[in-house]
């Protein structure tokens, strides 16, 4: 039996089955760069990168480094009963990289999870208001209200009540709805949806916030169209709504810039971020305009964890690597090859429906026919299966799971990823011939 193996027998035998994993029998004891190794020594190309979490690769010595000084310095002391620096001077970068209006105000958390939670409470408290709109293929988290506003039915099996005063509407997702429409019409369509929702769903003045992410993640790495951003904002701010950008997953340089929505021109009152923001450490946040974060009345935000010293300088050190090799900027490079790639993959095989995405987020869709009502699910499971024996961790999306996502490190190589994408490529034609 080989250590993977083993490792695979202790799972099942002390860990529930309600906890996935993604990748049958792959295991990872020590990562470098944009490199795995896994339990029996062999090196694996990453392509998941901890879902989307180790932007800036794996165990970076800036990185480490921050954490082991930090570590000997304070460890921990709760923001809650003292005051320290590490978590003032990451609010303080955070609100410089990512002015929300004239003044802006950062609240840390551990998850995404948590910070979607905590804006959703932020938005109630601020406007005085219940009702929270939400999108189809939409993933938020697993708590609670994070639960709630998921659409994946797979992940709430079981897990109601849950929360109401929610409202869900179709994501705008051209592939998938666009009817014949060109993209113009399809946005107004769209728009007009969701105004009538305000009629027919739920009254404006009872809606808190619209949250939504500016790039699907779980839901296939959709992006919504700037236009549609743009026209929910004024809808928004018509009616007194706010509105929430979940970037958890797209930002942080992942989509080619800072924050996803940033292609849009829009800003949000709320958004809320995790993921690469640690580089593998839980840290998360939510950042606001100054008056809508200060609507909130003492004690009702917190929590013992969130903002850790030790995940504050691991944050810092993060984000001073990012500028320095300009990590946005060269997500957006490596994308136009990742992009290449696929377009060349999708005239060899007929099962790739779609192509999308930004920067180094980019996906295919698997559909028979290549029809968006027709996934072909099993076949990508059997390509993820077939590429981690090929040296490639990889991994999918959408709510059918027949979306292929690429989650590489920024600081993967050329010719990484081009290896990468050569062996994708070669079990996509093995597994979905033309």
């Amino acid at each position: 039996m080989s250590s993977s193996q083993e490792w695979m027998k202790r799972r099942e035998a002390v860990m529930p089955r309600g906890v996935a994993q993604i990748i049958a029998g792959a295991s990872a004891a020590s990562g470098q760069g944009a490199l795995i190794s896994d339990a029996d020594g062999r090196q694996l190309i990453d392509f998941a990168s901890g879902i989307g979490v180790t932007n800036t690769g794996h165990c970076p010595p800036e990185v480490v480094a921050a954490i082991q000084k930090q570590a000997e310095t304070l460890m921990h002391a709760c923001i809650h009963v003292a005051t320290y620096e590490p978590y003032l001077e990451l609010c303080e970068k955070l609100a410089g990289m990512f002015p929300h209006g004239d003044r802006t105000k950062v609240f840390l958390t551990n998850t995404g999870a948590e910070a979607v939670e905590n804006a959703i409470k932020i938005a109630r408290q601020a406007t005085g208001r219940p009702a929270v709109i939400c999108f189809s293929e939409g993933f938020h988290g697993r708590t609670l209200m994070a639960l709630t506003l998921t659409s994946k039915v797979g992940y709430k099996t079981g897990c109601g009540p849950f929360a109401p005063e929610v409202y869900r509407l179709p994501y705008p997702n051209y592939f998938r709805y666009h009817d014949g429409l060109d993209q113009k019409a399809f946005v107004e369509r769209e728009l007009e949806r969701f105004r009538q929702a305000l009629v027919n769903m739920v009254a404006p003045e009872q809606v808190a916030a619209v949250i939504l992410e500016p790039i699907q993640g779980e839901g296939g790495f959709v992006p919504a169209p700037a236009e549609y951003l743009q026209g929910l904002r004024k809808i928004c701010d018509q009616h007194g709504i706010l509105m929430i950008l979940d970037e958890v997953q797209s930002g942080f340089g992942r989509a080619g810039d800072w924050c996803a929505y940033a292609a849009s021109g829009v800003t949000p009152d709320l958004s809320t971020w995790a993921k690469a923001m640690g580089g593998g450490l839980p840290m998360a946040c939510v950042i606001g305009k100054a008056e809508i974060m200060d609507a909130c009345q003492p004690g009702t935000l917190g929590g013992t964890y969130g903002g850790n010293p030790v995940s504050c300088a691991a944050s810092l050190a993060v984000l001073k690597l990012m500028e320095r090799d300009n990590l946005p900027q060269r997500a957006s490079q490596l994308g136009e090859i990742i992009t290449s790639r696929f377009r060349q993959i999708q005239e060899k095989c007929s099962l790739v429906a779609d192509v999308r995405g930004r920067g180094m987020m980019m996906a295919m869709e698997f559909c028979h026919d290549r029809d968006p009502l027709k996934p072909a699910g099993d076949v990508v499971k059997a390509i993820i299966s077939a590429c981690h024996e090929a040296g490639l961790l990889v991994i999918n999306a959408g709510a059918a799971g027949n979306v292929i996502r690429t989650l590489p490190p920024l600081i993967i190589s050329e010719d990484q990823l081009n290896q990468a994408l050569d062996i994708l490529e070669a079990q996509i034609l093995k597994y979905a011939p033309d």
